[in-house]
């Protein structure tokens, strides 16, 4: 390689380039500046533009309604709340729930207690005549359900019907010529795509959050496969739509992943189609009518799907048969994989209770089944979920009033293989809570060990005692959380 030789070069010969080059940029920069001559600019890389999402918020938003529910309690002392989120609640004018000592008069317990603010929801009108669609947990166990509009109206509703499994509820408004959302196809939804939820995040009616969906078919209940989003989702959203850009909602918001309580970018939204059949059936009778065929069921491992010859991990692997159940009756057997439901294709284990669940009680359907390294089709006649009511059954037009319990209940049966998991020989495991129950402490996922100490054998029993509990007096409960065994101390009076 050669030296790079820099000739020498007078004071002006140095000069005389660095005016040509200012001369240039000058050209470039200024070009009315007289004797430049405009350069050719370089094309310009192409530039997304984010989406404007106020003519959107603008014409969805008075759809979007507030609600509050409030709940009838007798307080045993003074209930503390942190002093920045009192500070919060203060300064945008929330009001704080009632604390302390209710006086000496001595007449709290004699009427039932007060009522107090529950818990602050959101919703969505989906019909002008009032109905308006939220999330089963924002009116579950409310003595009273009230519903802002957008233009400051207060109304009170009536529970249509709740259902807790896929934490869908409607409620009913006495209004109309009311603003109502148009309902999208979900099918249609991609991950990636722009999306915006409209809520009352700790009651500040209206917010409006946008993200993108992170993931769709999330599966995290049993009935459902959830929309994954990083919109903004706080307490207060619960029951607010999820819209796509064409302004249709394709979900209610319903749940978020956090360590906090607070946002930390995962939230998720139940599918709007899912959710309108179920609102379909609550309106109708105020119930959802669910099959059944009664087994237990567990993922297929790829481990498992090899040895047995299967090939890949699908389908359901069928861990316990409920012996006289419409399963057991088609000459289903623990250990067989359910891989198909009437052909329709078993792709993971959580898919079956839908499946199922969505076939019409008394309807007979085939299961194919992988047994011994072989497929076989067997003749199945689905049952009807029984223990699923909703949460205010006698509100719903043109229904009975359906027998409740004092306790505020609602359970069902434990299968052999958890009671030998949990190392019980009877019991039942609690599904919804509200009112006395929920007030003494008891959670859905709790495990009713005795009542009043009876032990408990099925839900059958179970619900025999509770009916014949009285608002007079307390009742004992033996309960099993997690590893651990108390009991709880109901008082239905209260």
């Amino acid at each position: 390689m050669t030296d790079r030789t820099i000739p020498a070069v007078s004071a002006a010969g140095r000069v005389a380039p660095v005016l040509a080059t200012l001369a240039l940029a000058a050209a470039v920069a200024w070009p009315g500046v007289a004797g430049a001559q405009p350069a050719a600019a370089p094309a310009a890389a192409p530039i997304a533009a984010l989406p404007d999402f106020s003519e959107l918020a603008e014409r969805v938003g008075p759809a979007v309604v507030n609600i509050r529910t409030t709940e009838r309690v007798r307080s045993s002392g003074a209930r503390e709340l942190d002093p920045g989120f009192e500070e919060f609640l203060r300064r945008f004018g929330i009001p704080l729930p009632r604390s302390g000592p209710r006086g000496g008069d001595g007449d709290d317990e004699a009427s039932g207690g007060q009522t107090q603010p529950r818990g602050v929801g959101s919703g969505f009108v989906i019909s002008a005549d009032g109905y308006v669609m939220t999330n089963a947990h924002v009116v579950d166990g409310a003595e009273e359900v009230i519903v802002t509009l957008t233009d400051k109206r207060e109304l009170k509703a009536r529970i249509v019907g709740a259902d807790t499994r896929t934490d869908v509820a409607v409620v009913k408004i006495d209004a109309t010529g009311l603003p109502t959302v148009k309902i999208g196809d979900v099918g249609r939804l991609k991950v990636g795509e722009w999306v915006l939820a409209i809520g009352s995040p700790f009651g500040l009616d209206n917010t409006v959050t946008a993200g993108i969906v992170s993931a769709k078919q999330r599966d995290t209940g049993d009935y459902l496969n959830f929309i994954q989003t990083d919109v903004a989702i706080n307490p207060g959203n619960s029951g607010g739509p999820l819209l796509n850009l064409r302004g249709e909602v394709v979900g209610i918001n319903s749940q978020i992943y956090s360590r906090s309580g607070g946002f930390m970018g995962i939230s998720f939204a139940i599918p709007i189609d899912d959710a309108i059949r179920v609102a379909d059936q609550l309106r109708a009778t105020g119930r959802v009518v669910r099959g059944r065929i009664g087994v237990q069921i567990a993922p297929v491992t790829q481990e498992v799907a090899e040895a047995i010859g299967l090939g890949k991990p699908a389908g359901a692997l069928v861990r316990n048969v409920e012996k006289g159940g419409p399963a057991d009756k088609a000459g289903v057997e623990a250990g067989d994989i359910i891989t198909r439901v009437d052909g329709k294709p078993v792709e993971r284990s959580g898919e079956l209770p839908r499946i199922v669940g969505a076939i019409k009680p008394g309807s007979q359907t085939t299961l194919t089944v992988f047994r011994r390294g072989a497929p076989r089709d067997l003749k199945v006649t689905v049952a009807e979920f029984e223990d699923d009511r909703p949460a205010r059954a006698g509100a719903a037009p043109g229904s009975a009033p359906a027998a409740k319990s004092v306790l505020g209940l609602t359970v069902t049966e434990l299968g052999e293989a958890q009671k030998r998991q949990l190392g019980v020989r009877g019991g039942v495991r609690v599904d919804t809570v509200e009112g006395a129950a929920a007030r003494a402490g008891l959670r859905p996922g709790d495990v009713i060990l005795a009542l009043d100490n009876t032990d408990i054998s099925d839900a059958r029993q179970f619900q025999a005692l509770a009916a014949k509990a009285e608002k007079s007096r307390v009742v004992s409960v033996l309960v099993r959380r997690g590893d651990a065994v108390n009991y709880f101390v109901i008082r239905p009076s209260r």
